[in-house]
């Protein structure tokens, strides 16, 4: 077998929260996953509205 390795780095606060529920995720894969939803749910997206497309 071999040692799992850990997890990339994100954001300094994203990745202190995620790290609460750690032991959730049996996978580091998984975990990771998890703490990419977080990031792009504070990222800036530009999202575009119904007038832009009304014709």
């Amino acid at each position: 077998m071999f040692e799992a390795r850990e997890a990339a780095e994100t954001i300094k606060f994203v990745d202190d929260y995620c790290e609460w529920y750690r032991k959730l995720f049996p996978e580091v894969r998984s975990f990771e996953a998890f703490k990419y939803l977080h990031v792009g749910m504070i990222s800036d997206i530009k999202r575009k509205n119904y007038q832009q497309y009304r014709v």
